[in-house]
């Protein structure tokens, strides 16, 4: 029905209007419009202010993710297939080097490797696009990647498209055209980058196949 901020909605909910926490704190604009099919589940925490979180949405037949935690769920279990790394890897989440924290760091007999993901849901003209806002953030992790190169470990940027159908990925330099350049000079220095789309149902995603990116 309405976002009356990032963080939540009022959705209509068997009948009613009800607020609901947005499990994704981008702009998201072109998805949570007034009449959009959303799909809701119930909070683990029975006691918070609002019951329901608001996970995927309905733009045009197809399905969009909006869980901000689901990409990084659905690359672990992609890992554990072992198609990322040719070799049996471990793998630790949340993983600090110097002053940045990467999503995870994957260690095989003769190498360490840093992985950073980014979730996108922005679409345009059939591409995935990221950010959908300037993020200092997204600068920080692109740097840092940069620095591991340089002590000898894999520097890895992967972008999990959270919806169907997507041609490629590409920066949105229109929202910061300093992360365009920030990624070109990444991949010139050696970060891998990597762009993955998604088979999405109502609750749920998995990555399916790569799309190519586009800088």
């Amino acid at each position: 029905m309405e976002r009356p901020n990032r963080f939540t909605a009022f959705v209509r909910l068997r009948g009613e209007k009800t607020l609901c926490h947005v499990k994704n704190t981008g702009r998201c604009r072109e998805l949570l419009t007034p009449g959009a099919r959303v799909y809701c589940a119930k909070a683990e925490n029975a006691a918070r202010k609002t019951a329901w979180d608001v996970v995927t949405v309905e733009k045009e037949g197809r399905l969009f993710n909006l869980d901000s935690a689901a990409p990084n769920r659905a690359v672990k279990e992609w890992l554990a297939l072992g198609d990322f790394l040719p070799e049996p890897a471990q793998c630790r989440p949340e993983a600090v080097y110097r002053d940045s924290r990467f999503d995870f760091y994957l260690e095989t007999r003769t190498s360490g490797h840093y992985l950073e993901v980014k979730g996108v849901t922005l679409e345009e003209d059939g591409a995935a696009l990221f950010p959908d806002a300037p993020t200092l953030r997204g600068l920080k992790h692109i740097e840092g990647l940069t620095a591991c190169l340089k002590e000898g470990f894999g520097a890895h940027l992967l972008f999990v498209i959270q919806f169907e159908g997507a041609r490629g990925f590409r920066p949105n330099t229109a929202a910061q055209p300093a992360f365009a350049d920030a990624l070109k000079r990444a991949r010139t220095a050696g970060v891998q980058l990597r762009a993955m789309g998604c088979r999405v149902w109502p609750d749920g995603m998995e990555l399916q196949k790569p799309v190519e990116v586009w800088l």
